[in-house]
């Protein structure tokens, strides 16, 4: 790697406030307050600029790149090497925010949010014993790029050295306590390694499973599950042994299958973990369930809803009395569905009462009730419960049973707003669900107000977005469904940020079908799901395979991904 003859000089003239007034970025004003708000907060200038909306953050390298004569490296593409990352601790870079890039003619090349920052220099030389190439870098890229490169397998592969070749290693019920003394054991700072970059993974679950050779750590990433991590055979039963008492389960107990929970705070975020144990023919498995705070959870706009399909759902939550259905298989996105639509509804005037099992999040002006089958809370009789504490709106965390089903459109009968998750295949086919568990047809003709039908899909990765034409399989599902050609369209390349599989997060795929006097007519005569979905069709809705391609359409998501997630039995 090549960089310009001007970065040999480590000690750039210009500071980085008066590099933003000459780039006519920022007033002299602004300079000044966010310098007093530098002596305050201990924050850093451009961290400062950037949280008022003073400049941003593509603006701010940009000007930097230009007025300093530094290149503007983009991380996205450039590989960062293990030579130069080694030579730089994590912690040092997430503090200085920047990233060593590679090592040119012995000479350290870093990737800087400021690289004005004279301290960082010279912090780094020292760190490295190499004289230091500062390079301006983009903050979010470079804090991706920090995430990306920084991995705790290394460390993880370390800890585990010192005890796995001790088979007949046993955690405690005392580790639980907090203590120096905990914190330094290996066991423990493997667990937490594993936690805490399964977060900066943006990891859904983390599996652990043993084998015949070994034990296999794999993280579920935007759906699709990716090995992390290999390890001896002697390291399940401790590192086992340690969520157990985090999760304070029985550690003793190795057949039966048990859950708990916990939370870690990792970058100032707390972030909950639900833990489910299961005995395997090689031994014990764990699956760790991340969830974050109540505050992340999406508005219904930011779940991927289209805007009619949209408007129809805000209708149906805001009817005065009913049932609301979410369907889909487990995994498609239910409960993030149902919390989203409670985060619509005003805490303040209604009273708003939820039976779960589990709680998954907490939100404050809602009552809450974890389903508990040792004192006898389960859904149909928490439900009979909540129906004499005065609610508004009730959400039944699902409907699996006919007792709860029953119970349920009882609840929207009598003048309640029920919200609900039903495993169904698609809209049509939840009232046939429903019917099925022995729910007469003219109560579900009463009490049933809207069905949305749901999955999910990856996204494609916004930084390596490319147009690209379309295989034959691609052009025939989306002539099919959209009644014309698909000439091109979008997909990622694959870059450092989507781990080279040319996405980067997941949205939904809905159908919204509104109840209305076509569909309960059909209901009361036992039409077919099919039936009743060409009726829903022929008045508007808009089924999830067609929703699929209006976001291929729109450059959301790929053909290919809508092909593989959106599909039904009939």
């Amino acid at each position: 790697m090549a960089f310009p003859a001007s970065t040999s000089n480590p000690y750039p003239s210009q500071s980085l406030g008066q590099v933003l007034i000459e780039s006519k970025l920022i007033t002299a004003e602004q300079l000044s307050q966010a310098q007093e708000m530098v002596k305050t907060t201990g924050n850093r200038l451009g961290s400062i600029l950037i949280d008022n909306g003073w400049v941003n953050s593509e603006s701010l390298a940009m000007a930097l790149s230009l007025h300093l004569s530094l290149p503007l490296i983009d991380l996205k593409r450039h590989l960062v090497q293990p030579e130069a990352l080694q030579s730089i601790p994590e912690d040092l870079a997430r503090k200085r925010h920047l990233i060593p890039l590679d090592i040119v003619d012995g000479a350290l090349a870093v990737v800087m949010e400021d690289p004005t920052d004279i301290g960082a220099i010279e912090e780094l030389t020292a760190r490295s014993g190499r004289r230091v190439l500062p390079l301006v870098g983009v903050r979010a890229d470079i804090r991706s790029a920090i995430d990306l490169n920084y991995r705790a397998g290394d460390e993880i592969e370390k800890e585990i050295a010192e005890f796995a070749p001790s088979v007949d290693y046993v955690v405690t019920e005392e580790m639980a306590l907090v203590s120096d003394e905990i914190d330094q054991d290996p066991v423990v700072r493997s667990v937490d390694l594993m936690l805490e970059q399964a977060y900066r993974d943006r990891a859904s679950d983390i599996h652990i499973s043993p084998d015949r050779d070994g034990v296999k750590v794999r993280f579920r990433i935007d759906g699709a599950m990716r090995e992390i991590l290999s390890l001896p055979k002697g390291s399940h039963l401790p590192l086992l042994s340690r969520i157990k008492v985090l999760a304070d389960i029985n550690i003793a107990e190795r057949r039966r299958a048990q859950d708990g929970q916990f939370s870690c705070v990792f970058d100032g975020e707390e972030v909950f973990f639900r833990v489910a144990t299961s005995d395997t023919t090689w031994g014990e498995m764990v699956v760790l369930r991340l969830l974050g705070r109540s505050d992340t959870i999406l508005d219904l706009p930011g779940l991927g809803f289209l805007p009619a399909p949209l408007t129809s759902f805000n209708s149906m939550i805001r009817a005065p009395f009913g049932m609301v259905l979410v369907c889909g298989p487990t995994g498609s996105g239910k409960t993030t569905t149902l919390y989203a639509a409670l985060n619509q509804l005003d805490r303040n005037d209604l009273h708003i009462l939820t039976i779960e099992d589990p709680v998954e999040y907490n939100f404050p002006g809602i009552n809450q009730i974890q389903v508990n089958r040792a004192a006898g809370i389960i859904f149909a009789s928490g439900l009979r419960g909540i129906m004499r504490l005065d609610p508004d709106v009730i959400m039944v965390g699902e409907i699996r049973d006919s007792e709860t089903a029953n119970t349920a459109v009882q609840s929207a009968l009598t003048g309640h707003t029920v919200l609900s998750s039903i495993h169904a295949n698609d809209a049509p086919g939840a009232l046939i669900r429903l019917a099925d568990l022995g729910v007469e047809r003219y109560l579900l003709v009463s009490s049933v107000v809207g069905i949305v039908a749901q999955r999910l899909v990856r996204q494609i990765c916004p930084h390596c977005r490319v147009e690209k034409e379309p295989t034959l399989q691609e052009r025939a599902a989306y002539r099919e469904e959209m009644g014309q050609e698909l000439i091109s369209c979008f997909a990622g390349e694959g870059c450092n940020f989507c781990g080279q599989t040319g996405y980067l997060g997941r949205t939904g795929v809905f159908e919204v079908l509104t109840v209305g006097d076509s569909i309960r007519e059909l209901l009361m005569r036992s039409a077919s799901a099919s039936d009743m979905k060409a009726e829903a069709i022929r008045r508007g809705m808009i089924p999830m395979r067609r929703d699929g391609m209006l976001k291929v359409k729109q450059g959301v998501t790929t053909p290919s991904e809508v092909m593989k997630n959106v599909y039904t039995l009939g």
